[in-house]
């Protein structure tokens, strides 16, 4: 995928979108000699990029987030350091959106300088197994209300289709044809499919761009789902 200088991840609720800007970030450190990565998320305080703190800042990546995340407030105080990630262009930005609609509210106070940067993906991160996205018509049901709270479209679908530890490789392979689906209807390429570490092998002949990744951020509703 090629490498802008914003990235956005956005989706519905337990997406995976958190995990996701974690291992990216991670990729774009590769590269990349000033990464920072920024949680917007001030709606769920339960998958958190903040969750992640010490191991990013360990690996030289800095986290900018909300003081009240992992915390027991709830309130909009996005802090001033992500106006500065977006109008640093020296600056390869990673920006976890919060989830859903609601969450992505958050995002329009950014998006006039974002959009016109024009140097930026949005992506939209999408679960087959997440109850509220199984097909393709409620994912782009969701998709609209993001763009329409955001104030911005979405360049690109990331197919995160997964159940954390109980995934295996055939759910990883069915998932394909949800996410075409949802390309064909968006006019929106699907500009990767993320596979966990240790299904990387038995899969990347068979799905196209994989982008292999770890668990960062938990994910305790996979479980529960397959029970």
């Amino acid at each position: 995928m090629e490498h802008k200088r914003i990235t956005l991840f956005a989706g519905h609720y337990g997406s995976g979108k958190t995990n996701i800007a974690v291992n990216y970030a991670l990729h774009l450190k590769e590269s990349y000699e000033k990464v920072n990565i920024a949680d917007l998320d001030i709606v769920n305080p339960y998958f958190r990029t903040k969750d992640s703190e010490a191991f990013l800042e360990s690996r030289g990546i800095h986290l900018i987030s909300s003081e009240y995340a992992n915390s027991n407030v709830d309130v909009p105080a996005l802090p001033a350091e992500a106006y500065a990630i977006i109008d640093d262009e020296s600056i390869r930005a990673v920006i976890d959106v919060g989830g859903d609609d609601r969450g992505a509210l958050a995002l329009g106070r950014y998006a006039p300088s974002i959009l016109r940067q024009n140097d930026y993906e949005m992506l939209l991160v999408i679960n087959k197994f997440r109850p509220l996205t199984p097909d393709c018509a409620s994912t782009v049901a969701v998709m609209h209300k993001i763009e329409t709270a955001a104030g911005m479209k979405f360049t690109g679908i990331i197919n995160n289709s997964n159940l954390g530890d109980e995934t295996s490789a055939d759910d990883i392979i069915g998932s394909v044809a949800y996410a075409q689906a949802i390309s064909e209807a968006s006019s929106l390429p699907i500009k990767m499919t993320t596979v966990k570490e240790d299904l990387y092998e038995s899969v990347k002949d068979k799905v196209p761009d994989c982008f292999p990744i770890r668990l960062y951020v938990k994910q305790s509703w996979a479980k529960a789902i397959t029970e």
